[in-house]
């Protein structure tokens, strides 16, 4: 079958550990997988004094860049960004709001998909990220799966885990501030299997697939 996209942005590392345990899930099912990011988009922000221009751009890439061609051609999607001001990042949405042609194919429809995020507190906004990110999958047509409250670790977990999507929190007082605990480990890989399944479930073969016998 096709390949399940697990999609990021990641300023600082934090969103991108949850994608690849998120991939762990979805490959310890025997169902392929590919991780990819999408760009930062270049900012100019004044220092505090407002006396000089400073450009952010790129976060240091260490895998490739998504294209439209793979995202139309996943069988699943895993969809992630880091929390800004309850929202997702702006190189995320940005991405999405290049997906028109997509929409009007109706590539998508059908598809599985599911959301996680990273926040550097607990109350920094998590869940309505994740809602921001759900809504133009729902134009898309797609299939959104959670997280159910069979996983034992959304009742006990001190720090990120939602039925919505798997969470992180990055704590900027803390050294471990990057690692996933226990429990935010655990929900990714139980994400992972579960997204797996639906897109193993919902998976039509392509014409071309079915003479090839695969």
């Amino acid at each position: 079958m096709k390949p399940v996209l697990v999609l990021y942005y990641s300023r600082h590392g934090s969103t991108k550990r949850l994608a690849d345990a998120i991939a762990q899930g979805i490959t310890s099912t025997d169902v392929p997988v590919i991780v990819r990011t999408v760009p930062g988009l270049k900012v100019e922000e004044q220092d505090q004094d407002g006396s000089a221009v400073i450009a952010t751009g790129d976060p240091e890439l260490d895998v490739p860049v998504v294209s439209l061609q793979e995202l139309e051609n996943c069988s699943a999607l895993a969809l992630g960004s880091p929390t800004r001001f309850g929202n997702m990042a702006a190189p995320m949405k940005h991405f999405l709001d290049t997906t028109s042609k997509l929409w009007l194919k109706g590539s998508l429809i059908d598809k599985p998909a599911c959301v996680f995020t990273s926040s550097s507190s607990m109350h920094g906004g998590q869940e309505s990220t994740l809602l921001s990110m759900m809504i133009p999958l729902l134009h898309h047509g797609m299939v959104l799966c959670g997280l159910p409250y069979s996983e034992p670790e959304l009742h006990t977990t001190t720090t990120g885990g939602s039925p919505y999507g798997v969470t992180h929190v990055a704590h900027s007082n803390l050294k471990s501030s990057n690692q996933l605990s226990d429990d935010e480990k655990s929900l990714c890989m139980a994400q992972g299997k579960r997204l797996a399944s639906f897109a193993q479930q919902l998976y039509t073969p392509t014409h071309s697939e079915n003479e090839n016998g695969i």
